[in-house]
């Protein structure tokens, strides 16, 4: 095999099944977790879907530790919030060790615009190279809009992370992971639905 070929091959956009090309990783926190995803973590560049079964079911929590990771890095880029459904509690997010002089918080002035303005200011700040994490909610994307938002990701270098709701894992997605969470007794049950290279099935996890 060429040199080439190999250095190809290696790319995270290639696709080989289990056998995944390596790909930067950022841990979740949760072990049982990343033992279930490729590389071992969330991907540090590209798009990936979190579907609750509705706003509140553990998806942000699922996020927490690796946002305090992220902002806390002395190299920390931007950690922004495009379009969340309720204004981030700031106290709450520092006591779960969030720098909140990383977070950006981007809303539309226009509810007429609201769905429009969001998908811009999602690509927008995904590809511009100044954030680690963008975090977006969109009840609603096609699937060519999903994949200029994961290429805007890989060219910033940025995870970027859409909140659609559950009924949308009925759709096709270009997200290189989709992962659907539920309120379990302890936490969350977080199934994923789909992981190159990783796990499938169901995973319960603690969230307190």
């Amino acid at each position: 095999m060429s040199r080439d070929l190999s250095r190809l091959l290696e790319h995270p956009a290639i696709w080989r099944g289990r056998s995944a090309a390596r790909m930067r990783t950022l841990p979740t926190g949760f072990p049982a977790l990343d033992e279930g995803l490729p590389g071992g973590g969330w991907p540090q560049a590209g798009l990936i879907e979190i579907l609750p079964s509705g706003f509140g079911a553990g998806e942000l929590s699922l996020l927490l530790p690796a946002l305090a990771a992220v902002t806390r890095c002395p190299e920390a880029r931007w950690c922004a919030w495009v379009a969340p459904p309720l204004q981030p509690f700031a106290p709450a997010l520092a006591e779960r060790g969030v720098m909140m002089g990383r977070v950006l918080v981007v809303q539309s002035q226009s509810k007429n615009a609201e769905r429009k303005s969001a998908f811009w200011a999602f690509e927008q700040t995904l590809r511009s190279g100044a954030c680690d994490i963008v975090l977006a909610w969109l009840r609603s994307a096609l699937p060519r809009q999903i994949r200029r938002l994961h290429l805007a990701a890989e060219r910033g270098a940025t995870l970027g992370v859409l909140f659609r709701p559950r009924e949308a894992a009925r759709e096709s997605s270009p997200a290189v992971l989709r992962v659907a969470v539920e309120p379990a007794p302890r936490g969350a049950r977080i199934t994923l639905l789909k992981s190159r290279g990783g796990a499938r099935g169901a995973i319960e996890l603690s969230l307190r």
